[in-house]
């Protein structure tokens, strides 16, 4: 893995993006926001809820997010098209395609998103959600993993993590969970749901800490479910609980719950990650 070039932080990557017409915007994305030979899978969801955002309003929470991970990539330009699929009373069904020129100059499809805003609604249902986290240490008496050029993934240097419970990647440990303590070293103008959607990918599968040798992973699917917390603390550190469900054939379906740093629930996450190894 090369070394990566100067860290842009998100908020200017987001800031920087341009619209090209009524549906399509333009982010432009740098080798140190890289997961291997491809943009890190958190922020390229991220970017595209953006997009979607700007195309058919930003009035509405998201609750769900399905990111299908077609291809890798390429740093430099990426365009994300939108599609208003149907908007009724209460919820907006929106579609995103993730794009970059191929060899001929026609777009390839890198990333297809299927996201779901829905505003509050009266329900005679009393409210239901876990209380607080379960138990575990601090993020001070938890061990802080470093940005290593060249060895850890690029995107690590934005993002600081304090791995509370499990083990790191290739450590032969025995265990299918991990509880992280996770920052984004640079939240200035970034929102508590976009950061909801980084943080809650910004991971490794638990799987990989059983093995003893390094060996590629890539997300094949990933679907997010958000809890809204407009209020959380952007800056803090947010807590990142994953746990191998499955595993076999070169395939770990995991599940994450990702919690503000005040203790609320803001997002579930489930995903298929393939392991090359």
């Amino acid at each position: 893995m090369s070394q990566a070039s100067a860290a842009v932080p998100l908020g200017t990557v987001l800031a920087s993006r341009q619209r090209l017409n009524d549906t399509t915007l333009r982010f432009t994305v740098g080798d140190d926001w890289g997961q291997g030979r491809t943009v890190f899978g958190g922020l390229l969801s991220a970017l595209a809820v953006q997009a979607m955002r700007d195309v058919c309003g930003s009035d509405w929470p998201l609750r769900a997010l399905q990111t299908s991970f077609v291809g890798p990539v390429a740093f430099g330009a990426v365009d994300v098209q939108v599609h208003l699929l149907r908007q009724g009373k209460h919820v907006r069904q929106v579609q995103a395609h993730v794009t970059q020129p191929g060899a001929d100059g026609t777009p390839v499809v890198a990333g297809v998103l299927l996201a779901v805003f829905g505003n509050a609604r009266d329900s005679s249902v009393p409210p239901m959600l876990p209380s607080q986290p379960p138990v575990a240490k601090t993020p001070d008496e938890s061990l802080k993993a470093p940005f290593i050029p060249g060895l850890t993934p690029n995107f690590t240097q934005h993002v600081e993590f304090s791995l509370a419970e499990g083990a790191f990647p290739y450590m032969g440990a025995e265990g299918w969970e991990t509880r992280t303590h996770v920052r984004l070293k640079q939240a200035e103008g970034i929102d508590a749901e976009l950061l909801t959607v980084v943080h809650a990918d910004a991971g490794p599968t638990p799987a990989l800490a059983r093995m003893r040798a390094p060996a590629p992973a890539s997300s094949v699917s990933w679907a997010l479910e958000l809890r809204p917390v407009p209020g959380a603390d952007v800056a803090g550190h947010w807590r990142m609980d994953k746990d191998a469900l499955a595993n076999g054939e070169g395939y770990v379906n995991e599940r994450t719950l990702l919690w503000t740093p005040d203790g609320q629930l803001a997002a579930f996450g489930y995903q298929v990650v393939a392991v090359y190894g």
